[in-house]
């Protein structure tokens, strides 16, 4: 085969370095945002915080336009030099005010004269409230195991029962199983069993949902009203209770409606996972990034100041840049004070970006403003684009993990887009909105006569929605509400 060279014109499309950086910081979300700018302070000397104690904010601007800043003057040199002169003679002589070695029996107080210690108060005893972590079900439970006169052997039990208790409260293991690991007798486990049973939260270490409710009944007073009753129903007709088969359930306990309806209430104030009030996931703090005020009859759209980055080019570092230079010192200042310039565009025209598709959003989300979820509008991402002249995949990266801070609450800008459904008067309905009404007709139901998926699509039509069961059904089981067999109630 020939080798040979070949020429050849043609057409491709390439992204520049400047547009892959503001296509990535653009999809950053806020805390993504706050470490890709660390990351960029720490790499490019001629980046610097804008704090604006001095009032210089022309180095942010002006400096990612390509303007140049003066040379400090020979006054200011000498000024800062004699502040850092003062600042080192400080510290000479207090180093000098220390002596090499110590004295025999001198004391540390003699020589240091600082305050004792009391604590962080203030914003730093808040910050440790908020970063300290919640004590966990396992750890509460070792907590009240050390605090249990057992052998060593039986603590060698209890601990390997705690092992097996998921973050419900629930044993997992069999005691067959743990009896065989550890090489004891399964009375010896059961035994170990029903001391930790008698811990705190009431109902854990239960084996099923039935023997963790009949623990809770247990350790309240005896004299507590209906308790016996109870007992009864959780221990022998728990299925019929599971199916809410009131009519059923009276029959069998011979139970009128009132008298079945305080045992019920009784039952309701049981917890059936009684190990979520200990640990679990840590809350995820979100901070806005666009903040929707009401001013003069008008909402106003404006960034979050605490989450926009104030940025400048360091003039000191900018000013040393010689034009005719090309030595290595030159060429590396010259190289990061580009690419700090960029840094600077994409960040300002992701901030433009962003607020361009915010107050869209808001313009044409004019609705839930005035009404709440019900007054939601149908938008899709082409509406967004076609108004503010952007690609759909844009929009779609400024909506993503970008949250807006209202007078109803904190959305991610996603929520705002729904899809159309439509209604008899010929226009469209939003399944945002479907979901609220839907949401309003089940907290209006009466408990023991809950509304069904019929009932409810019945409903939504005299309201002019047109949407079949199944959607309704579908909807429903979106929110987390069950079905209206299970929402029924006696009391």
């Amino acid at each position: 085969m020939k080798q040979s060279l070949q020429l050849k014109l043609g057409t491709q499309l390439t992204m520049t370095p400047q547009l892959q950086q503001a296509i990535r910081l653009l999809q950053l979300s806020t805390l993504d945002l706050q470490q890709e700018v660390q990351s960029a302070l720490d790499s490019n000397p001629l980046l610097e915080t804008d704090t604006g104690e001095h009032g210089e904010h022309e180095a942010s601007a002006d400096e990612a336009k390509g303007e140049d800043h003066p040379t400090p003057g020979p006054d200011d040199r000498t000024a800062s030099a004699s502040e850092s002169g003062t600042d080192a003679a400080s510290e000479s002589e207090w180093n000098n005010d220390i002596p090499d070695d110590l004295p025999v029996d001198t004391h540390w107080d003699d020589i240091y004269s600082g305050g004792s210690y009391s604590g962080p108060t203030g914003e730093d005893n808040l910050l440790e409230q908020r970063n300290a972590t919640s004590e966990s079900l396992h750890d509460h439970l070792l907590w009240q195991l050390n605090l249990t006169p057992l052998s060593r052997h039986d603590k060698l039990i209890a601990e390997t029962l705690i092992d097996a208790i998921d973050t419900r409260g629930f044993l997992q293991s069999p005691l067959a199983e743990l009896a065989e690991a550890l090489e004891v007798g399964e009375d010896e486990i059961l035994a170990v069993l029903k001391t930790i049973q008698q811990f705190e939260p009431a109902g854990c270490a239960a084996r099923d949902l039935r023997e963790s409710l009949l623990l809770q009944l247990l350790q309240m007073p005896a004299e507590t009203p209906w308790l016996a009753e109870a007992q009864a129903i959780v221990d022998l007709h728990l299925d019929l209770l599971g199916k809410r088969d009131f009519r059923q359930l009276g029959r069998r306990t011979r139970l009128n409606e009132a008298q079945l309806g305080e045992v019920m209430r009784l039952i309701q104030s049981l917890n059936p996972h009684p190990g979520e009030a200990f640990g679990g996931d840590e809350p995820q703090y979100v901070v806005p990034d666009v903040i929707v005020t009401r001013r003069q009859q008008r909402w106003q759209v404006e960034l979050n100041p605490e989450t926009t980055p104030r940025l400048r080019i360091h003039a000191g570092y900018a000013s040393m840049i010689k034009r005719a230079d090309n030595s290595a010192d030159n060429n590396f200042l010259r190289d990061h004070l580009q690419e700090a310039r960029w840094f600077l565009k994409s960040l300002q025209s992701r901030n433009e970006t962003l607020l361009k598709v915010a107050s869209s959003i808001v313009e044409k989300q004019q609705g839930f403003f005035e009404q709440g979820p019900e007054g939601m509008k149908p938008m899709v991402l082409a509406d967004i684009a076609e108004t503010v002249g952007m690609h759909e995949s844009t929009i779609s990266r400024v909506t993503t993990q970008k949250y807006m801070f209202t007078p109803r609450g904190v959305f991610e800008l996603k929520y705002f887009f729904s899809s159309h459904v439509s209604t008899n008067s010929g226009e469209d309905a939003s399944s945002t909105a479907i979901r609220a009404l839907i949401r309003k007709l089940v907290d209006a139901e009466q408990p023991r006569k809950p509304l069904s998926d019929n009932k409810i699509t019945q409903e939504l039509a005299n309201q002019g929605i047109k949407v079949a069961r199944r959607t309704v059904a579908k909807y429903r089981e979106s929110m987390g509400i069950p079905s209206s067999s299970e929402r029924k109630r006696l009391i």
